[in-house]
């Protein structure tokens, strides 16, 4: 990878970090409202898997702790973060919030609330990818607490039976809400428990974006090749809690401390410098440029950007814009 393309991941990941932390600012002054859910610590998987698949071409789906993988995938951050303040210019209308990023233009198909919700939708673009002949493939991104769901299990089975070009890439910070792994998981090595269902998978370290890179990049080449589908795990660690409304006091300062040694910036800052690549004085020069560019791009953008209005409060919903197709059949069958 060129010297110029691992300062540019640095930058985004630094970008991520600051754009989550603003975000939780914005939050406690009650300009974001709803749930939140912060990706903080985590950056390194969303980039590198996303960096060498692509953006725009494939369709990326994740769960609720969606805005990383949104921007990653091509949605523009001011309309992610407007998304957030539930304003008219967000990449859903304002409609959505920060649960329910949505950017069907560059096939970032969304975060779901319902915990398991996205397995079945990525093996759908999946198999539309497989019926449109394209080389296109469907990533679905997943927490390791995702996977104790019935629809984990039954899309597995499905994308194996039907060899679906579907990345299934599972982000393991340890924890589902506030209940450790070793609690409610049998099997807490998340890659193992595919092998009922003849899928490969692997596990990997998801603080270091070279290795998030080098394995993603085999995982991804894996599927697009019409070989069928693949599991990969990353161990990770989110540094806030759950959401807003977690304050993380089930962690121990112990293990917190521990992952902050390993945190994903730091690390790829540290290997950068080594390969003398940045300096300290071109890292306070980058954190300067993303902090200006978030104030006054995506804030100033969102905070001026006009509330929806009332009177279109249905103007999204299907079922105020019925297709007469369907409503002589429907009529009939109830007659």
């Amino acid at each position: 990878m060129k010297a110029s393309d691992r300062k540019r991941l640095l930058r985004e990941m630094i970008f991520y970090r600051r754009f989550e932390e603003r975000t939780f600012e914005a939050y406690m002054e009650r300009k974001v409202g709803g749930f939140l859910h912060l990706y903080s610590g985590q950056e390194s998987v969303a980039t590198g898997v996303l960096e060498v698949a692509r953006p725009g071409h494939d369709y990326v789906i994740t769960g609720y702790r969606d805005h990383v993988h949104a921007i990653k995938a091509g949605a523009p951050a001011r309309e992610v973060m407007a998304e957030l303040y539930g304003k008219e210019t967000g990449s859903s209308k304002g409609r959505g919030g920060s649960m329910h990023i949505f950017d069907p233009s560059v096939n970032f198909m969304g975060g779901y609330a319902l915990v398991g919700q996205p397995f079945p939708l990525a093996a759908g673009l999946a198999l539309a990818c497989k019926h449109k002949g394209t080389d296109q493939i469907a990533i679905c991104f997943l927490g390791d607490g995702a996977n104790n769901q019935g629809t984990f299990h039954e899309t597995l089975n499905m994308a194996s039976v039907w060899k679906l070009p579907v990345l299934f890439v599972c982000e393991n910070n340890l924890y589902a809400i506030g209940t450790r792994i070793e609690r409610s998981t049998a099997v807490t090595d998340q890659y193992k428990r595919v092998c009922g269902y003849d899928i490969p998978s692997s596990q990997h370290d998801g603080q270091d974006i070279d290795v998030v890179m080098g394995s993603a990049r085999e995982a991804v080449n894996h599927v697009r090749s019409g070989k069928g589908p693949y599991f990969i795990e990353y161990l990770t660690y989110r540094y806030r809690g759950h959401s807003m409304s977690d304050s993380g006091a089930y962690r121990s300062k112990e293990e917190e401390k521990q992952w902050s040694k390993r945190d994903p910036i730091i690390l790829f800052t540290d290997k950068l410098k080594d390969e003398g690549l940045i300096k300290d004085e071109d890292i306070k020069a980058m954190e300067k440029e993303i902090d200006d560019e978030i104030e006054n791009d995506c804030i100033k953008f969102s905070e001026e950007s006009p509330e929806p209005k009332v009177e279109d409060l249905h103007k999204y919903v299907l079922d105020d814009n019925p297709d007469p197709r369907w409503i002589g059949p429907l009529q009939n069958n109830e007659a």
